[in-house]
C-alpha cells in the first residue's frame, strides 16, 4: 500500500469576500506540480458561500462535476433548463460533456451554504451534456461505508461517465472498517469531512486527505466521530 497524506492546513485557497474556498488540487490560481489530481480526480473545492451570493453563468466541457452540500441550500440553473435547490444530504451531477453553462447561487440570503465541488475526467468525450440529482438520506446507514455514485444507471445514487465510485459514511468514535477498491486499476481517495480516523498510520482530521494506492483494500480506525467521503477512481489519468 501506498499513500500520500495531504493536511487539510497545505489545500490551497481563494477568499473574495462573498466566497471562501480551499482547493486540494491545483485549481483557478492555486498550482503546486505535485498537487494536480489523483488519477482521474482533478479537483475537490471546499467552498463557503455568503448569503445571497454565488457563482453567475460560466461553462464548463467534458468533465464530470458532482456537488455534495454540507449545510445551507444551493441553487442551481443551466443551459438544459434545470433549475432547482440542493441541500444537506443530497448529491448533484452535471456531465458537462459537450458544452454547459450553469449558474450556482446560495438560496439563502443571510446564511452561508457550504459544499463539496468534485471535477472526475470522463472516460468518454463529447457526450450530450446531462443533470441528476438525488436525495441520498435512505441510503446512508451509519457506521458503514455507503455507495452513492458509480459508472451504473442502474444502481441507488447517482452515476457518472467513468469508472469511479463515490462512498459517504457516519462513523462512531471507536468503529473499525475496511474498505474494498471497486477496480485493480483503481486508488481511493478519502476525504475527511469532518471527526478524526487513522488509516494505515496516517492520522486524517478534518479536511485532511488521504491518496491510497498499490492494494485492495484498506482499513480505517475511527478516532472521533466521523463523516468520511470515498472517491474511488482509475489511476491511469
Amino acid at each position: 500500500m501506498k499513500t500520500v497524506h495531504h493536511p487539510a492546513t497545505s489545500r490551497g485557497g481563494s477568499h473574495h469576500g462573498w466566497l471562501k474556498s480551499k482547493h486540494t488540487f491545483s485549481f483557478a490560481d492555486y498550482y503546486d506540480p505535485k498537487r494536480v489530481g489523483f488519477g482521474a480526480l482533478r479537483v475537490i473545492n471546499d467552498d463557503h458561500v455568503e448569503g445571497g451570493m454565488g457563482f453567475g453563468d460560466h461553462s464548463h466541457a467534458n468533465m464530470e462535476i458532482i456537488s455534495i452540500p454540507l449545510s445551507g441550500r444551493l441553487r442551481h440553473g443551466d443551459s438544459m433548463g434545470n433549475y432547482g435547490t440542493i441541500r444537506s444530504g443530497e448529491i448533484q451531477v452535471m456531465s458537462a460533456g459537450t458544452g454547459v453553462v450553469h449558474s450556482e447561487m446560495n438560496d439563502d440570503d443571510e446564511n452561508p451554504v457550504k459544499f463539496l465541488q468534485i471535477w472526475v475526467v470522463p472516460n468518454k468525450m463529447d457526450v450530450a451534456p446531462r443533470y441528476q440529482q438525488v436525495n441520498l438520506v435512505e441510503l446512508l446507514q451509519r457506521n458503514k461505508f455507503n455507495q452513492v455514485l458509480s459508472p451504473n444507471p442502474e444502481d441507488a445514487g447517482v452515476w457518472i461517465h467513468q469508472n469511479a465510485w463515490f462512498s459517504i459514511g457516519e462513523f462512531d468514535k471507536g468503529v473499525t472498517t475496511t474498505y474494498s477498491l471497486r477496480s485493480t486499476l483503481n486508488g481511493a481517495y478519502v476525504f475527511v469531512i469532518s471527526g478524526k480516523v487513522v488509516i494505515n498510520g496516517n492520522t486524517l482530521e478534518p479536511r485532511d486527505g488521504l491518496g491510497i494506492t498499490d492494494t485492495k483494500n484498506f482499513t480505517m480506525d475511527v478516532i472521533e466521530d466521523a463523516q468520511i467521503l470515498v472517491i474511488d477512481v482509475p489511476m491511469s489519468f
